[in-house]
């Protein structure tokens, strides 16, 4: 599945049919990210392919990124700043 492709400015965007439901997104090349906790407004894909240039991204409602990289503790701060506390 490609996730992300060029725009005609050569920007990297992601492709509409993932974000068209107005939650987050985890788009994760690593397989060892979570989103548990945030699942209700987190979707995560994981092996989106070649066309990250960084092992994961995680992305507001609005297209914007929220956080970039690859270790689940980093992850845990964008996720409650952008989507609040943690479910359960």
């Amino acid at each position: 599945m490609k996730a992300a492709v060029r725009d005609s400015s050569h920007r990297r965007v992601v492709q509409p049919r993932l974000t068209h439901r107005g939650r987050g997104l985890l788009l994760d090349q690593t397989g060892a990210l979570s989103v548990a906790g945030w699942a209700d407004r987190v979707d995560h894909v994981v092996d989106v392919g070649e066309e990250l240039d960084v092992p994961a991204v995680l992305l507001r409602p609005d297209g914007h990124v929220a956080w970039a990289g690859e270790d689940q503790q980093d992850l845990l701060g964008p996720l409650r700043t952008w989507f609040g506390a943690a479910a359960g």
